[in-house]
């Protein structure tokens, strides 16, 4: 047991919540650990009682179980020997690889960069998909939304951008909430025949000499499965920020994948829920935005003074029926500098990546555009956005004027040319 000048005693627990009595000083976010050595996180302040979250299975712990406070609040372990690996919520290995060597741990609630420490957006993150690059860009330092349907291709915008970084010092870090392993397990095996997490292996030449390959590993996969506990997948999106932010701070450029923040919505709800807070507007709990608003805005480019480091952010979530005005994705939407809509009828008649040009916007926008590309690509979303509206008008008329008819051929030809195949 840890030693602490207050110990406590667990009152109740089930559903991986504990409710520990005696610790009238614990902090919240503060770790405890029970007499087993299991680590639980204090997520609940009563007057008598605490609520916390246990990360592990809490088969060994029953009513009567000693818990100690630490002092700390939670952290995950850092380091260069984390990039090509997958990795827990709580940093530890899960793709069969030996221990991580960390250099050091930052703990995964950080305030996020103040007015003076940032600096405006202006590098462009190509994610090498036409369609985003030449009309929604994407900068440095941006938090741009994918939003959609389920199966409409949001992942796959996320990985063909995490994979047009080879080669261009940025550092990727994937962050799966509540997939299924097997999605996981799949994306993962991508990554590494496009040698974005490929292990360095040390050659033995001959006696006495070694040769280190030049491997591209610029990938972190962090992943709390479905089959986690929610104290897991709740957790997960932070750790995975603070892993990005050890590179931000170095002065490096990071690109973070949020997959997806509608079941970290929905894990912090079941959490909520078993501590007995208040149900809100569809049983989320009041501090529902909070919950995405603090992660997301830690993302950002710094100035020139603390590095000039970078993290950009692509949160994904997923709509019920193309509903963007739901409660979780409104809320993500007031957060992030734009939306990358994906369209199910689109997908379905072909058109891939199905991005709805009226609906998706980057609010940082030509900023993060290189000129040459800004003066290619000027009118065409305005064109794009003219022949949908053209299309759905003249859709049941037969009869019509050669001008209208070489304005749809043109929108065709361009929808055409935004057509991409996977990376």
């Amino acid at each position: 047991l840890a030693k602490s000048s207050e110990v406590g005693t667990v009152k109740s627990i089930g559903d991986g919540i504990a409710v520990v009595e005696g610790l009238e000083h614990a902090a919240y976010g503060e770790i405890l650990m029970f007499d087993n050595g299991i680590k639980g996180m204090v997520q609940d302040l009563r007057r008598n009682e605490t609520g916390c979250i246990l990360f592990d299975n809490a088969d060994d712990i029953s009513a009567g179980s000693k818990v100690a406070r630490t002092g700390k609040t939670a952290g995950v372990p850092v380091g260069d020997a984390f990039l090509g690996r997958v990795v827990d919520a709580l940093g530890r290995p899960i793709d069969g690889g030996d221990a991580i060597p960390a250099d050091g741990y930052r703990p995964v609630e950080e305030p996020a960069p103040g007015i003076i420490d940032r600096q405006s957006v202006d590098t462009p993150m190509e994610t090498g998909l036409l369609s985003i690059d030449a009309m929604f860009p994407i900068g440095r330092g941006q938090r741009e939304l994918i939003i959609g349907d389920r199966q409409t291709g949001k992942t796959a915008i996320a990985l063909d951008a995490m994979l047009n970084q080879k080669g261009k010092n940025v550092i990727c870090v994937y962050v799966a909430i509540g997939q299924k392993a097997s999605s996981v397990a799949q994306l993962v095996e991508n990554l590494r025949k496009r040698d974005a997490m490929d292990y360095c292996v040390v050659v033995s030449a001959t006696a006495g000499e070694t040769l280190s390959c030049d491997a591209m590993q610029y990938t972190i996969v962090v992943s709390a499965t479905a089959s986690d506990v929610a104290s897991l997948q709740y957790i997960a999106p932070y750790a995975g920020c603070a892993m990005a932010e050890y590179y931000m701070h170095k002065g490096r450029d990071v690109l973070i994948v949020y997959d997806d923040l509608s079941k970290h919505a929905i894990a912090y709800r079941a959490m909520s829920l078993l501590l007995e807070r208040a149900p809100g507007r569809e049983a989320y709990p009041g501090d529902v935005f909070y919950l995405h608003s603090r992660l997301l805005e830690r993302s950002a480019h710094l100035s020139d003074k603390l590095g000039g480091g970078s993290m950009t952010a692509l949160p994904i979530v997923e709509t019920q029926a193309g509903d963007v005005s739901a409660y979780i994705p409104t809320n993500i939407i007031s957060i992030t500098d734009g939306q990358i809509f994906l369209e199910s009828d689109l997908f379905f008649a072909g058109q891939r990546p199905a991005v709805n040009v009226g609906l998706s916007v980057s609010r940082v926008g030509g900023a993060a555009q290189t000129k040459a590309t800004k003066k290619a690509t000027g009118s065409l979303r305005l064109d794009l956005a003219q022949y949908r509206e053209m299309e759905v008008f003249t859709q049941f008329s037969s009869d019509l004027d050669e001008e209208t008819k070489n304005q749809l051929a043109y929108g065709q030809s361009l929808m055409y040319i935004l057509r991409q195949g996977r990376s």
